[in-house]
């Protein structure tokens, strides 16, 4: 496995392997990693020949009050782990790397951003698109794999690459849960053991809609309701938001829906935030 920290190294790496015929397929994540990269990691390694994972703290993406000062970090264990999963090659590179001295363009996707996770944390998506744009023109991948528990985001990405006619295929991987159905996530190390006992509450909101849903329930304001009542059933949850959406592009669902709808939440424990969502009647 190479271990590149320079766009210079990895240009040189890439070029080698095209010469060869062979395909690339980017896993971009912010480190700390677990068995759901470790699930991107397979998926990458199922669509192409070789496999990157990029791991960078994207400072462009948090807001002044948000967690970049402790989001966890390890290199060493992530080493491990792209070890184990047969990684290619892993660029993690410093925000200088990233973002040189005069670095002025931001890439930003209209519409899909302004509500969910875009409503509460304002230039989050700006921050997302415009550091992915960059990763796909460092990689320059034939594939790039991400989670579906970060649903907004894979949606934003995806109308990104069409809009910009960008010319790779973003493949959106199940969410890999806990036993007691907690999605896998890097800040779940924050959670002490009684917010950590209560977390499970976030998978049972999103099984309590969909079984309605299943049932026949087709209501956005009840779906949401019975959400809200399995969040809040046992200790007191702060509720960021739960909502019922278009899960093509977004929008909330007003009238009963039709079309495939996602529930999606965020909810805080303590300083902790936690998002997760389900595409209603999915298998």
């Amino acid at each position: 496995m190479r271990w590149f920290g320079d766009v210079a190294g990895l240009g040189a790496w890439w070029r080698e392997v095209r010469r060869d015929g062979a395909t690339i397929a980017l896993v971009p994540t912010m480190g700390y990693l677990h068995a759901g990269h470790g699930a991107l990691m397979e998926e990458a390694r199922r669509r192409a020949d070789r496999v990157v994972v990029s791991i960078f703290v994207n400072p462009t993406q948090f807001g002044p009050s948000e967690d970049i000062d402790r989001y966890p970090r390890d290199l060493d264990r992530d080493r491990a782990l792209c070890l184990a999963r047969g990684v290619d090659a892993v660029f993690a590179p410093s925000v200088g790397e990233i973002y040189p001295s005069g670095f002025a363009t931001t890439v930003e996707v209209a519409g899909l951003t302004s509500g969910l996770c875009g409503a509460s944390r304002p230039g989050h998506f700006r921050g997302v698109t415009t550091v992915v744009a960059r990763l796909f023109g460092i990689v320059r991948p034939d594939v790039a794999v991400f989670g579906e528990k970060d649903f907004q985001q894979l949606a934003v990405i995806r109308r990104m690459v069409r809009d910009l006619a960008i010319p790779l295929e973003v493949v959106g991987a199940r969410t890999v849960r806990e036993p007691d159905g907690l999605a896998l996530s890097s800040r779940n190390v924050y959670l002490d053991a009684d917010e950590r006992a209560r977390a499970p509450c976030i998978f049972r909101s999103l099984e309590s809609a969909d079984r309605a849903w299943r049932d026949g329930e087709r209501d956005p304001a009840r779906l949401v309701s019975l959400a809200r009542e399995t969040l809040e059933s046992g200790a007191p949850v702060d509720v960021d938001y739960v909502e019922v959406v278009d899960a093509e592009d977004l929008t909330p669902l007003q009238a009963p829906a039709l079309r495939p709808a996602l529930l999606a939440l965020a909810v805080r424990f303590g300083a902790t935030r936690l998002i997760d969502n389900r595409v209603l009647g999915r298998p």
